[in-house]
């Protein structure tokens, strides 16, 4: 009797220390940690300055271990998200063309990829397609069961950011519609 309450007990205890960790992550734990379920609270805020005309896309690296490609910090910092208005890379001709997004933005509204590629993929019924100029940046998204989140681009008409849950990295994305 005594050997199982003690077995129990220490199930109950690893499992509160697993939850315990997850929620940290969620919420956004001390450092700069990306991916793993992170889930940003906002989207970036606008950019401070405004881009040259060609600025040319980075791949920003800003810390050892962390993605070639934007990001988001486990406090809530995007990283990568910086060209601002005047961006060449972001200008559309007809921006929203299929409308805009209506079936929930932010982070209480995780999406589950159901096929394509970056071209054009979808979920709930709604297509995208990753800027062209970005497509290499979601190489390692898995195209049919990554979580993602949308956020709207303070900065660009026309685009919105889709943020993937496992990798902790976004890439700019138009709406194609339903």
């Amino acid at each position: 009797m005594k050997l199982l309450i003690v077995v129990l007990s220490a199930g109950f205890l690893l499992m509160a220390l697993a939850f315990a960790q997850r929620g940290e992550n969620r919420k956004g734990g001390a450092g700069g940690e990306v991916g793993h379920g992170y889930v940003p609270q906002r989207g970036p805020a606008p950019a401070r300055r405004a881009a040259p005309p060609q600025q040319e896309a980075r791949r920003p690296a800003d810390r050892p271990g962390h993605p070639e490609a934007p990001h988001v910090h486990s406090t809530g910092q995007w990283v990568g998200h910086d060209s601002g208005k005047n961006d060449a890379h972001f200008k559309q001709d007809h921006p929203w063309e299929h409308g805009r997004f209506e079936g929930g933005i932010g982070p209480s509204h995780v999406w589950r990829l159901g096929g394509g590629r970056p071209e054009r993929f979808g979920f709930g019924g709604f297509f995208w397609s990753v800027a062209p100029f970005e497509i290499g940046l979601a190489a390692d998204w898995l195209w049919d069961s990554d979580d993602i989140v949308i956020y709207d681009d303070p900065d660009h008409s026309g685009w919105y950011l889709a943020y993937n849950v496992r990798l902790g990295t976004y890439v700019h994305v138009t709406y194609l519609g339903n």
